[in-house]
């Protein structure tokens, strides 16, 4: 199925938060979800479609539709890790094209840096308390749990490990990595909400503590709370909504997700899935990487962003590190403007999923309604890509190309 034109984003909230110590993660979900229906101008009687993930609390989508009240003819809790939200834009317009819902909504939410920060006070106290997201035990169900925990593996050194490999391979450098932090702190200085909005220089990156060799504490991104919501609608309900607005279209115009693991040890870290969910999503909307004017990339690591240039396109293989030196990231100073808001690595990493906040900037920027100091100059096409789970292991990404018209 061809979604090209099939749906609209027609709303787009972040919660403002960044550490919610007196809010639950089901109240999170409500929060954005008003946010969002106030910004697309709906009410929640007008939702039929409701898609989540794994953050979502008790029995996922019926718990949190319960909690709110929704009447649905769908749902789809699929599950990918951090790029999940984007995968669930193009599940959705999916949705609307066969019918199935008029107007959905996605939510992400959850609340690690509070939860972390109990956890810590209870350690104090001699007491015990259930850790966050990323520093869960890992399933002993997992059939490669046998094959991988001897090895140590953890978020941070699987993808320093990724790092390595393509400093071996092609040359790149921890100053090269750096420039993508110093992009990302150049535009979180805009940002009221953002954890992290001091700019920074490429010598403060590499000279902050080593975290797994050859990432520094600076290439990592914020541990946050908070989350987003995106409203996704059928294109004559959103021409209608935009209408009544005054705001632009913004059309779904190329999807593309896509695995990628083990592969039975006949694994090449040099590349991520985004190879593939990329040239899919520019299939499918008719254009090549060139007609991007704006990316929102996920950046779990400055890796994580270098790795989703290379793949999607944006440069040669191995090109990458060049390719973002300089300031070629910054907006109003490179080629390719890329997290306005700041990203994950300054700005909001909520829940340990980042996939939200790189569609709700994307939208931000194609409406017009980013800070006026980062705003893309008519910024007509942008892309969003996600990472879920981990690149030297096991991950999803997903693609997302939209259009303002």
């Amino acid at each position: 199925m061809n979604l090209n034109g099939s749906a609209c984003i027609v709303g787009a909230y972040e919660h403002p938060t960044r550490k919610a110590d007196a809010l639950s993660v089901v109240r999170l979900h409500a929060d954005v979800a008003k946010g969002a229906l106030a910004d697309a101008g709906l009410s929640k009687s007008d939702i039929d479609g409701y898609f989540c993930a794994g953050d979502a609390p008790g029995l996922g989508a019926n718990t949190v539709a319960e909690y709110l009240g929704l009447k649905l003819r769908h749902v789809d809790s699929t599950e990918c890790g951090g790029s999940a939200p984007i995968l669930h834009v193009a599940h959705a317009a999916e949705a609307i094209a066969a019918g199935r819902c008029n107007v959905a909504l996605i939510t992400l939410a959850g609340r690690p840096r509070a939860q972390m920060a109990a956890v810590q006070a209870a350690a104090k106290e001699g007491k015990s308390g259930k850790a966050p997201l990323a520093l869960k035990p890992p399933d002993p169900h997992a059939p490669e749990l046998a094959f991988e925990l001897p090895y140590g593996p953890t978020t941070q050194n699987l993808y320093a490990a990724v790092a390595k490999r393509h400093m071996f391979a092609f040359g790149t450098t921890s100053e090269q990595l750096a420039w993508i932090k110093v992009a990302a702190s150049h535009h979180a200085q805009h940002n009221p909400h953002a954890m992290l909005r001091d700019v920074v220089t490429v010598a403060d990156v590499v000279n902050s503590p080593m975290v797994s060799d050859p990432l520094h504490r600076l290439d990592c991104c914020v541990m946050s709370d908070g989350g987003g919501a995106l409203i996704v609608a059928r294109p004559e309900i959103a021409r209608e909504l935009a209408r009544k607005s005054g705001r632009p279209l913004v059309m779904v115009r190329g999807t593309g997700e896509a695995p990628k693991h083990g592969m039975g040890g006949k694994m090449d870290l040099t590349y991520s899935a985004a190879a593939w969910s990329g040239p899919m999503a520019f299939a499918e909307a008719g254009i090549t990487p060139a007609d991007i004017q704006y990316a929102s990339l996920y950046d779990s690591f400055t890796i994580t962003v270098l790795m989703q240039l290379e793949d999607l396109g944006f440069c040669k293989k191995g090109e990458g590190g060049r390719f973002v030196m300089d300031g070629n990231l910054i907006s109003g100073v490179g080629r390719l403007p890329f997290n306005t808001d700041g990203g994950g690595l300054c700005n909001n990493h909520p829940a340990n999923r980042g996939g939200v906040t790189k569609v709700i900037e994307a939208v931000r920027q194609l409406r017009g309604e980013a800070h006026p100091a980062v705003q893309v100059p008519n910024c007509h096409l942008a892309l969003a890509s996600g990472i879920g789970g981990a690149l030297a292991s096991r991950h999803t990404a997903a693609t997302l190309i939209l259009e303002s018209i």
